[in-house]
């Protein structure tokens, strides 16, 4: 007798539509990906689906329940077309069961069709899990400087 497979069965699709539903998954991944940054509103996130340079994909199990999310970034430059992953975050309950691999391929392999050469992403050390999960993916760690401008508080 064979053991069931403890992964979540999962897709990995484009959010195209904004509905309640997705409104509401998103707004919970977001909460459990950042303590500081307010879900996004139906406005804010009807925009990320419009925009041409951003793919807000959807893990998804059997019965539709979203199971985590990664936005890829894609835009040309004078140097060629850039990919960038951004906020990937996978449900609590299902950490641990590929389904952030799942999205981090589909990333990938998207970036490609498009015409991107490289996929970059970051990724706080602490944050030991998500730095093995894209170590195995393929991605390498780059000896570089990442610099960040925030406007100061009025």
């Amino acid at each position: 007798m064979s053991t069931p497979d403890p992964r979540p069965a999962c897709r990995v699709e484009e959010l195209v539509e904004v509905t309640d539903d997705a409104l509401a998954a998103v707004g919970a991944l977001v909460s459990q990906l950042s303590r500081s940054a307010p879900a996004p509103t139906r406005e804010e996130l009807t925009q990320i689906v419009a925009s041409p340079a951003t793919h807000l994909l959807l893990a998804r199990d059997a019965d539709g329940a979203v199971l985590g999310s990664l936005t890829l970034v894609l835009f040309r430059i004078p140097t060629g077309m850039r990919a960038w992953v951004e906020d990937v975050v996978v449900d609590a309950g299902a950490r641990g069961h590929g389904v952030g691999q799942q999205l981090t391929r589909e990333a990938v392999r998207l970036a490609g069709l498009a015409g991107a050469r490289t996929v970059d992403l970051t990724s706080r050390p602490a944050r030991v899990e998500a730095n093995r999960l894209y170590q195995r993916v393929g991605f390498v760690l780059r000896e570089t400087n990442v610099y960040r401008w925030s406007e100061p508080p009025s």
